[in-house]
């Protein structure tokens, strides 16, 4: 076959990354924006040794998962892959990643599936990284995500529905008000967290700002209701421009906690579905008065400080130090005085650390995509009975889940996923390890 060859064909299934995927003459091939189940016309774009890959130029019988996209940026704009499946067609994909995955690299698989959390689909994004480019000839600023197609380049978009309304009506304002600055050209990129009563914008610029520059990005804060923070290096010289003072917070009604944390803090993405993700959380570790529970890659606590108001003692691991000070913080905010919190780096062998030497009730883990693999040479203890996994990538916790149950001596008794990322191909889920 040849480069920009034209071909009829069935899709088979998606890909994990939301493409497509058909078999052309026995070779895998992968197409964007086609749906199991569907007829469509193709043109092949670039072939490799292992697999191909194609346009989609027209679908000729549709599925019955397809809908019309929303945004009118879909499929240029590679904030999201889904925007043309069905909401509830995804959560089904996204349960048979899931599955797949145990299966293939785990040889396990959950004694029974837990219903997919979901919520609202739309203006659920609280924090995430703008990029910016400022495009000379065209005399203007981009801001917004990368192209799908090619991500060197930023997609020109003044409007986006799943950031946090607050915020996505506004990118066109944003990337004007770039735009005029002297240092349009120096800003390198924009991150947003929205807390509950205020969105904050960091600007990241590679050279100092003019009192011009400050003074319009000071007014458009004040204008907006947004808090301006300004990162001129690393993480660490991240400060407030206006207001002075910013407080952002979030709460977890059920649970009468506030939480207190910085722009740059890593919170979950949809806050929607976090409420109901510590919910569910809750309810699989089963907590009794007297239980003690270890909270691994605890954050700013957003598991450990409900689990306190449950149980006799929590004890939250986190390999941030900044993290470890505001969970702390936060649990005195909410006179919360039997959590503690350690810091450790839980990618490095810790047992011999006094926390890994206790004996646990339960182990909440919520590790980043890497897994928990490396605690899990030496955790559970035998005193452990219940084990909870929250994951943010199939791959890793499969391998996880077969080393407690083939190493550790647990069942998978439930999983299921949570639509923490609408109309993206991003797999979060939920696992419950019982052992007698």
């Amino acid at each position: 076959m040849k480069p920009e060859a034209v071909f009829e064909t069935d899709i088979d299934g998606l890909a994990h990354d939301g493409r497509g995927v058909a078999r052309i003459d026995g070779k895998t091939t992968f197409v964007d924006g086609a749906l199991p189940g569907e007829r469509v016309r193709l043109r092949l774009r670039r072939r490799h040794r292992q697999y191909d890959e194609a346009e989609l130029l027209e679908v000729l019988n549709a599925s019955a998962e397809r809908v019309a996209p929303r945004c009118a940026h879909f499929g240029v704009c590679g904030g999201c892959s889904l925007q043309h499946q069905d909401p509830a067609a995804q959560l089904r994909a996204k349960q048979g990643v899931l599955a797949e995955n145990f299966e293939r690299i785990g040889k396990v698989s959950p004694k029974r599936w837990l219903a997919p959390l979901r919520d609202e689909p739309w203006g659920y994004r609280r924090r995430g990284r703008l990029s910016v480019r400022h495009v000379a000839k065209k005399g203007r600023t981009l801001v917004g995500f990368r192209e799908a197609a090619n991500p060197r380049y930023v997609a020109d978009i003044r409007h986006c529905d799943v950031i946090d309304p607050r915020l996505g009506p506004v990118l066109g304002e944003i990337g004007d008000l770039v735009s005029s600055l002297a240092a349009a050209a120096e800003i390198a990129q924009i991150e947003f967290a929205a807390a509950d009563a205020m969105v904050a914008l960091v600007f990241r610029h590679l050279k100092p700002l003019s009192a011009d520059d400050l003074t319009a990005l000071r007014g458009f804060g004040e204008r907006h209701g947004f808090a301006i923070y300004l990162q001129p290096g690393g993480n660490d010289s991240v400060h407030p421009l206006w207001p002075e003072q910013p407080e952002l917070r979030f709460h977890l009604p059920d649970d009468g906690i506030e939480f207190a944390f910085e722009p740059l803090d890593f919170v979950q993405v949809n806050a929607r579905i976090n409420q109901r993700m510590v919910a569910q959380v809750m309810e699989l570790l089963a907590p009794e008065p007297q239980h003690r529970v270890l909270d691994l890659f605890c954050g700013l606590g957003n598991f450990t400080l409900p689990l306190a108001r449950r149980v006799a003692e929590v004890a939250g691991v986190e390999g941030d130090a900044a993290l470890v000070r505001r969970a702390g913080a936060n649990a005195a905010r909410n006179g919360i005085d039997n959590a503690e919190f350690h810091l450790a780096d839980l990618f490095q062998n810790q047992r011999d650390l006094a926390w890994a030497r206790r004996d646990w009730d339960a182990i909440l883990l919520d590790p980043p995509r890497a897994g928990a693999e490396q605690v899990l040479d030496y955790l559970p203890r035998k005193a452990t009975r219940r084990v909870v996994y929250v994951s943010c990538h199939p791959a890793s916790l499969a391998r996880d889940a077969g080393m407690l149950v083939h190493r550790h001596g647990f069942r998978l008794a439930a999983a299921g996923v949570m639509d923490m990322f609408p109309h993206t191909a991003h797999v979060e889920s939920v696992a419950l390890f019982e052992r007698d």
